[in-house]
Formats: structure tokens, C-alpha cells, sequence
């Protein structure tokens, strides 16, 4: 899975006033990078209001709804690292916010990958504390 996620895709020390905001900023990560159109972003939020895309384990993972598959360029993830949280709900604080966009049916595989490496405590520390972008590549594997 190449060309998923690089050091553009990934922004550290950030704060958001609610999960709107971290998931527009992970949608306009994943457009910037030429992952997807300005109109899969409205989708990530649409997905939220649909289900909640919190994770457990002070992950959540936004993405589009059924339908946005056409708003997908091609395969990316954008990780946002946000130290001090951000609230998915109550007694649901992200501070890992990874967004998500899968090209072909790459969706499950990506989320896959993500799951693995962040199902270990852990590793939701390291990449919550990490100082250097090449950290979260590491512990993601991407």
C-alpha cells in the first residue's frame, strides 16, 4: 500500500473545538494531497451524523458514506495528532483522528492496517506524543 500516507498527510499538535472541525481538517488533508475532491469532505461529515466514527481506544476514523466512492481520486489516509483531544461524544476522546479514503475496495485493507497498529495502547501513546512526522509512519506502517 504505497503512496498511502506520507509526511504531507500528516499534521501533529493539533486542536480542534469539536469533530466537525477535526474531520473537515482530515478531509482537507486527504483533498490537498490529491486523494480526493473538496465534496468527499462534506461526506465525512455526513458519515458522522449518521454513525459515529469513533473507534474505541481514543481512535476515530472518518470517512465518506455509501455513495462517495465517486469523490475518491485514488487510495490515502491523513492522520491528524491531536495531544490534547478532541470529543467523538461523550466519554469518547480521539486523540488520533485518521481520515480515510479507499479507491477500488481498498477501504477495508487500509482499515485494517489501522486497526492492527492502533488496537495496541501503546501505540495510540506514541502516536498521540510523537515529536517527528517519520513516528507515525513508523508505528503505521504506511
Amino acid at each position: 500500500m504505497s503512496g498511502i500516507l506520507n509526511e504531507n498527510g500528516i499534521l501533529l499538535g493539533a486542536s480542534f473545538a469539536n469533530q466537525s472541525d477535526a474531520i473537515r481538517q482530515a478531509g482537507n488533508l486527504l483533498a490537498s494531497a490529491g486523494y480526493v475532491t473538496e465534496k468527499y469532505v462534506d461526506y465525512m461529515l455526513e458519515r458522522e451524523q449518521v454513525t459515529s466514527t469513533f473507534m474505541g481506544n481514543n481512535l476515530a476514523i472518518p470517512h465518506g458514506i455509501n455513495g462517495s466512492e465517486a469523490e475518491i481520486l485514488r487510495s490515502g489516509i491523513a492522520v491528524i495528532q491531536v495531544p490534547e483531544g478532541v470529543s467523538f461524544g461523550e466519554d469518547k476522546t480521539a486523540y488520533v483522528v485518521v481520515g480515510i479514503a479507499g479507491k477500488d475496495g481498498a477501504h477495508l485493507d487500509i482499515l485494517t492496517q489501522i486497526a492492527l497498529a492502533c488496537m495496541e495502547e501503546d501505540n495510540i501513546h506514541r502516536l498521540r506524543y510523537a515529536k517527528q512526522k517519520h513516528e507515525v509512519l513508523s508505528v503505521l506502517g504506511f
